[in-house]
């Protein structure tokens, strides 16, 4: 069973997804749900789920198979996508090419192909006790603009603080991973076209 910890990092972690989402839709084209589209590909983000002592998320993106018309080319494009992304510096904990097959009306079915990701934070890496106590004195003395909201189950300066911080690393460690993924799909797209 999650502690309170736990479940308070989960909640604001799966806060600063939804922004993120949201920022994405604003800024791309908006797909129902936790999805946006752009350049002909579909991404989505996951909601976060607690993982022992981590929060892990998932990010996937549809594989163009319109562009790609042999299952030799979307193996092909998998693996190009794949060499970029294990070659960041924080690769995701798991990296797989799913088939989905989708019925909206159950009229007619549509196989998709999808480059899934996930990533797992430990939840110490998702704040810093010394920024914490540093925003907190800042705080205190009056010599900080910051203003803490009120957060049911964030009793104390630090307490609120922590949990923004999760909201905040969550959603720029998710934004670097779309980008990423993003600016992979079209390297490979380009790649391949040539």
């Amino acid at each position: 069973m999650a502690n309170l910890k736990g479940i308070l990092f989960n909640q604001y972690a799966g806060e600063g997804l939804n922004h993120l989402i949201e920022e994405l839709q604003d800024k791309y084209k908006p797909k129902k749900g936790r999805r946006f589209h752009h350049n002909n590909i579909t991404y989505e983000i996951s909601r976060p789920v607690l993982n022992e002592n981590c929060l892990e998320f998932e990010i996937s993106s549809k594989i163009p198979q319109d562009e790609l018309p042999t299952v030799k080319d979307l193996n092909t494009y998998f693996q190009e996508i794949k060499k970029v992304l294990n070659s960041q510096k924080k690769k995701p904990l798991s990296l797989e090419m799913e088939n989905i097959i989708w019925d909206s009306k159950k009229e007619t079915e549509k196989e998709r192909e999808y480059v899934k990701l996930l990533y797992s934070y430990p939840m110490e890496d998702l704040y810093d006790d010394k920024e914490i106590v540093k925003r907190s004195q800042a705080i205190a003395e009056g010599s900080s603009k910051e203003t803490l909201p009120d957060i049911p189950g964030g009793f104390t300066t630090p307490g609120k603080i922590a949990l923004i911080m999760v909201r905040e690393k969550i959603q720029e460690y998710c934004g670097n991973h779309v980008a990423t993924l993003i600016a992979a799909n079209k390297t490979v797209q380009e790649k391949l076209k040539k």
